[in-house]
């Protein structure tokens, strides 16, 4: 008799279980699980974090820190995506420079972000995203 009791609480735990709720982008495809603590930037299909250089503290629009993963792009691709998807998460551009390694600084709500952007092949680039926290910046966008 415990046996059945048993099958039957495992069995209606099992049915009980569903899978997480997607997190979708502002184009509507869905966040691989690993970016969805930074729902603030934007992250090229196919994008593959490299952990043991990524380091960050937070989450949401408040974290902290770098976040370095490989794209299956070459690096003029992955420089275009960022000049236009980082405005349509309400980031400011402040300099770019398009070189050997990229260079991207945007601010939004008292932070920055330093994008660079760096070829690793004919069609891949390794990209270090980091967020810092910024005061000067509220300043000189409201004066």
């Amino acid at each position: 008799m415990k046996r059945i009791y048993l099958l039957l609480v495992l069995a209606l735990l099992c049915g009980c279980a569903k899978d997480p709720t997607p997190m979708l982008g502002s184009d509507g495809r869905e966040i691989p699980m690993v970016f969805q603590n930074f729902p603030d930037i934007p992250f090229p299909d196919d994008a593959f974090l490299v952990l043991e250089d990524s380091k960050t503290m937070g989450s949401g629009e408040n974290w902290i820190g770098s976040i370095c993963f490989t794209v299956n792009f070459n690096a003029g691709r992955v420089f275009d995506f960022y000049v236009a998807e980082m405005p349509k998460k309400g980031w400011v551009e402040i300099a770019v420079v398009r070189a050997g390694i990229s260079q991207m600084t945007y601010v939004k709500n008292g932070r920055a972000v330093q994008i660079l952007i760096q070829m690793e092949g004919d069609d891949s680039a390794f990209v270090t995203v980091t967020a810092i926290p910024n005061q000067a910046s509220v300043k000189a966008l409201t004066i």
